[in-house]
């Protein structure tokens, strides 16, 4: 799901009935994955309406959520005033998209691309990243399309181990966790793949 003009409408959409697409809390994994780490600067990248963000900047994180369809980042700006936290909404593409100062953390939910985009938002957000820094990843896994609820119906939009992990090391990360994960659903068990790496 790559297309700019296809999210502008369902942010658009959901937020003129007053209405989220994604749940208002953290995704479950993240918060799992970073909730130990020490508070620092975080990206969440192509963060939609932004509910890492808003999870991160409220547990203390200077956050910047980064998006390409405004209407999402309206959505979390909006959110962001009600909730009394402050995140900075930046507009890019996660395929161009580099942090200009370095961060400790970036955090990738759900961003579903063909191989080779998915390759260059990665590469930006190894370049984003401080030395020690870590890069937290979960999305679709192509076994769900089998085995799995939900999720894009395209294989080539959905996450494979080995892809993951070979792309991660090409981009000059060390991999400490790349595999899949059940997630429950009010459909039935979904599979993730996730990918935990850091910046030597």
């Amino acid at each position: 799901m790559t297309d700019n003009a296809f999210w502008q409408d369902r942010y658009s959409r959901a937020s003129a009935s007053g209405e989220q697409l994604w749940s208002a809390g953290p995704n479950a994994w993240i918060e799992q994955t970073v909730g130990h780490l020490p508070i620092g600067e975080a990206v969440d990248l192509a963060a939609g309406e932004g509910r890492n963000a808003l999870w991160l900047a409220a547990r203390g994180w200077t956050v910047t959520a980064v998006d390409f369809a405004p209407a999402g980042l309206a959505i979390g700006r909006a959110r962001a005033a009600e909730l009394g936290v402050e995140v900075d909404w930046v507009e890019a593409d996660a395929t161009s998209w580099i942090s200009p100062s370095l961060v400790d953390l970036v955090v990738v939910a759900y961003l579903q691309l063909p191989a080779d985009a998915l390759a260059d938002a990665l590469a930006n957000a190894s370049a984003s990243l401080a030395p020690g820094g870590t890069l937290a990843l979960v999305g679709h896994a192509l076994e769900n399309l089998a085995d799995g609820v939900g999720g894009p119906q395209d294989p080539a939009l959905l996450h494979r181990i080995d892809h993951l992990s070979a792309t991660a090391r090409a981009v000059g990360l060390d991999v400490e966790e790349c595999r899949l994960v059940a997630r429950d659903t009010a459909a039935g068990t979904a599979l993730d793949a996730v990918l935990v790496a850091a910046r030597p």
